[in-house]
């Protein structure tokens, strides 16, 4: 599966009514009536673009929104819910985090306490399941017996793997810093010690 592939079943399956257990629902689907090597290139193409967004900016835009911190694993689950924002929100994002203030998934967090985000939280981990599920239902072979990810794995062997973000560390913290760097998002997320 090409990016372009890939960015059109993103773009397809965004539809504000089906929410994110439907747009899961509808890839999976649409997944599976794929090759179980098309499926394989699905999750590559996710990988890569996930990998794309592995820089300290991206990362600091995610704890600007998230109040002033961001572990690991929400980071990696911030990427995944930036990917699906869109092929151009995604690029935008990665290029200039201050952009994703202009996204309307961000505008609905905009004033609300992070304890209500609920379905909004910009965190979309299951988007990592859906290939290795959708693959599951084209095989019959469990992931988690490992074929699927070690397809993936044989596909990104000439990739180079980062082992940390691209870019300069910052303190988000920093306000002067933020303002510069991310100045939508600061004014936007002030870093208050409310959960």
């Amino acid at each position: 599966m090409d990016r372009d592939t890939f960015w059109k079943l993103i773009e397809k399956c965004r539809g504000p009514a089906l929410g994110r257990a439907g747009r899961l629902a509808w890839l999976r689907g649409e997944l599976a009536r794929k090759p179980a090597a098309e499926i394989v290139g699905f999750q590559v193409c996710l990988d890569r673009l996930c990998e794309q967004g592995f820089t300290w900016d991206l990362w600091c835009a995610a704890e600007r929104i998230f109040g002033g911190w961001c572990s690991d694993d929400s980071f990696c689950y911030f990427r995944l819910w930036a990917v699906g924002l869109g092929s151009t929100t995604f690029e935008r994002a990665v290029r200039n985090p201050d952009t994703l203030a202009e996204a309307p998934e961000v505008h609905r967090l905009v004033g609300r306490p992070r304890r209500s985000w609920d379905d909004n939280r910009p965190e979309w981990e299951e988007l990592d399941y859906v290939a290795a599920m959708a693959h599951e239902q084209v095989t019959g072979v469990p992931y988690d017996a490992g074929s699927f990810y070690e397809a993936v794995a044989a596909r990104r062997s000439g990739d180079d793997v980062l082992r940390n973000p691209l870019g300069e560390r910052w303190d988000v913290r920093d306000e002067l810093e933020a303002t510069r760097k991310l100045p939508q998002l600061s004014t936007k997320f002030p870093i208050t010690t409310q959960p």
